[in-house]
């Protein structure tokens, strides 16, 4: 490190891993700034924490590491470093206690995210990191210089090291809107498309359908899907009927797998069991039974129970001859297909899939093509379903990037 001057590190955005590599550099003893591009830090934290933040999941090691599919191997170096315990122990340090839900997820006790952010924002000014929002990264100059549109024009700096965490480009209202990709390829990063992760799915719903059902809840179902080998992945939950498609937790879940088949195939179907807790003999006996002077809606109300949004979706993929036969109906209900057409668009989804190769990266996450440069969190190539793993691997990342910067200023 050069002796003489402190070593200056940037940080281009203010999110989780920006905030990570952040205090990561400032706690070596780095003069640290943090760009970001809208008026405020943080933006996409407190969205998650809407209903509650849910900062990790519980579950053991090998269980957690294989929720990021086939980047497991990377990410699970990652949480050598940061791992869902060490979250835990994090937010305590910030004075913000945390507990385990019903469903194993990790979250503060008060269920809130704005006084962690605070708390977190309060510890990083107090050791003076320095922020600057409202401040859009378009890249370097010829010079070198990393240059910035800010409300009074345009504004240029340089920096020993550049660590830069802008997340993908879902939900670019908060800030993550994927500008990133253009300046960052002319910097030579190899990087993958992005596309949508956790996100929805269009459909081919009737109108009539639609009118009647958009925004209702399909409960108690368990979700599957033919992935690429053969091998059902079912997701027990609920999913909810959109004007477009189908979306929600469940749908989420599988939703690496659907939109990986539909770009390999331009097909995919969600496979829908509306009736888990029974089998098909168990329903094809309750359907045979007599149904004179009852209508087929009828029918199903008061030999299955069904009645609202299941009884619709079966009028509206099954034909005619299936819904009055017995047997068809049951092994409908057991694996109703609902053909799906194409992911819904990139900025409507919980998170991107895409983005930095791992290739172009060394362990610390630095861009080999561009030294002194680092990348962390959802602009790297990696995805995870929702309940904890998306931020637990976005702080991961965001520690390794802020201490790579700092070894690497350390070597020179």
């Amino acid at each position: 490190m050069t002796k003489g001057r402190s070593m200056h590190v940037a940080i281009i955005g203010g999110g989780p891993a920006g905030l990570m590599a952040a205090e990561a550099a400032r706690a070596a003893g780095l003069e640290v700034d943090v760009y970001e591009a809208k008026g405020s830090v943080g933006r996409k934290f407190l969205l998650a924490g809407k209903g509650g933040l849910n900062l990790t999941h519980s579950e053991a090691r090998d269980a957690f590491v294989a929720r990021y599919g086939r980047h497991r191997d990377q990410i699970s170096a990652w949480l050598e470093t940061f791992d869902n315990d060490s979250v835990r122990r994090w937010a305590r340090e910030l004075g913000v206690e945390t507990m385990i839900g019903t469903s194993a997820r990790v979250f503060p006790v008060d269920l809130k995210a704005a006084p962690l952010l605070r708390r977190w924002l309060h510890r990083l000014r107090e050791s003076g990191v320095r922020f600057h929002v409202n401040h859009r990264c378009t890249g370097w100059s010829p010079e070198g210089e990393l240059q910035f549109t800010t409300p009074t024009g345009v504004h240029a700096i340089r920096a020993d090291a550049t660590v830069i965490a802008t997340g993908g480009a879902s939900w670019p209202e908060l800030g993550s809107d994927g500008a990133w990709v253009d300046w960052l390829s002319r910097a030579c990063a190899d990087i993958a498309p992005l596309q949508p992760a956790n996100c929805g799915f269009d459909v081919a719903w009737s109108s009539v359908f639609v009118q009647r059902f958009a925004g209702h809840p399909v409960k108690t179902v368990v979700l599957s899907t033919d992935a690429a080998s053969g091998v059902r992945e079912p997701r027990q939950g609920e999913f909810v009927i959109s004007a477009h498609g189908i979306e929600g937790s469940a749908v989420y879940a599988l939703s690496a797998t659907l939109r990986d088949a539909l770009s390999a195939t331009g097909r995919a179907d969600l496979v829908v069991d509306l009736a888990p807790t029974r089998d098909v003999h168990q329903l094809q006996l309750a359907l045979t039974r007599s149904s004179a002077r009852r209508s087929l809606t009828e029918h199903l109300r008061r030999a299955i129970g069904f009645d609202g949004v299941k009884t619709g979706l079966l009028y509206e993929l099954l034909p005619r001859e299936a819904m009055n036969d017995p047997a068809s109906l049951a092994t409908a209900i057991k694996s109703l297909r609902i053909p799906l057409l194409r992911p819904r668009p990139l900025a409507e989804a919980i998170s991107t899939a895409g983005g930095v190769r791992f290739q172009a990266l060394d362990t610390r996450l630095m861009l080999t093509a561009v030294p002194g440069v680092f990348c962390a969190g959802e602009m790297i190539d990696w995805e995870a379903p929702t309940g904890g793993y998306l931020l637990t691997a976005c702080f991961a990342s965001g520690l390794i990037a802020g201490r790579g910067a700092v070894a690497w200023l350390r070597q020179r």
